[in-house]
């Protein structure tokens, strides 16, 4: 079975449920994980408790740093990290890494991913798009990154809100190289 050595970062656009719910689940593939690191911007520590009600992250099992933490493990392609998943991920964040600015960890980190040809999944949650937005996200992805926004799948047909939610959350865990026991086309509904 292949461990994965992966870096999650939370920024402060809405959908904080989107990232909580990757966290449950990557906690329960733990026997896929080697190591799992978490970062926060500080937007992102507010949308999660506003949205949420709480700061159930610090809980998390995963290593926890501060997004100026330049000597986080992850800011060096020499800690061979596989993947990146920033979610949600904020359009201003979306743009420092369109434009190669890293004057932060998640900035540096995903910077990184791109430069060592490692996955970097940034899960937007924003709507309309402006033409700056789209722009952005076509630089990212000419760079190798992956956009995976946060829309959920319905031809599943999931009854409940977490079944509904978790079609965008398999769909990451999917491109970051996990083997999750998810619907695919031609099975089962979701419950």
């Amino acid at each position: 079975m292949i461990k994965h050595k992966i870096v999650v970062a939370v920024t402060g656009a809405s959908g904080a449920v989107y990232a909580q719910l990757l966290l449950t689940k990557l906690e329960k593939l733990s026997l896929q994980i080697d190591t799992c690191s978490l970062v926060f911007s500080d937007c992102g520590k507010q949308v999660w408790a506003y949205e949420l009600g709480n700061d159930n992250y610090l809980k998390s099992p995963f290593s926890l740093y501060k997004n100026d933490d330049l000597f986080a493990p992850f800011a060096s392609g020499s800690s061979g990290y596989d993947a990146m998943i920033i979610c949600p991920c904020t359009m201003g964040t979306l743009g420092r890494i369109a434009s190669g600015t890293a004057g932060d960890l998640i900035a540096r980190a995903a910077d990184v991913m791109l430069k060592e040809r490692k996955k970097l999944i940034l899960v937007t949650r924003e709507m309309p798009l402006s033409l700056i937005h789209i722009n952005n996200m076509k630089s990212v992805t000419e760079a190798g990154g992956i956009i995976c926004p946060a829309s959920p799948a319905f031809y599943s047909k999931p009854k409940k809100k977490d079944a509904l939610l978790s079609t965008v959350i398999d769909k990451i865990l999917s491109l970051a190289g996990f083997e999750t026991d998810t619907y695919k086309w031609g099975q089962q509904k979701r419950t």
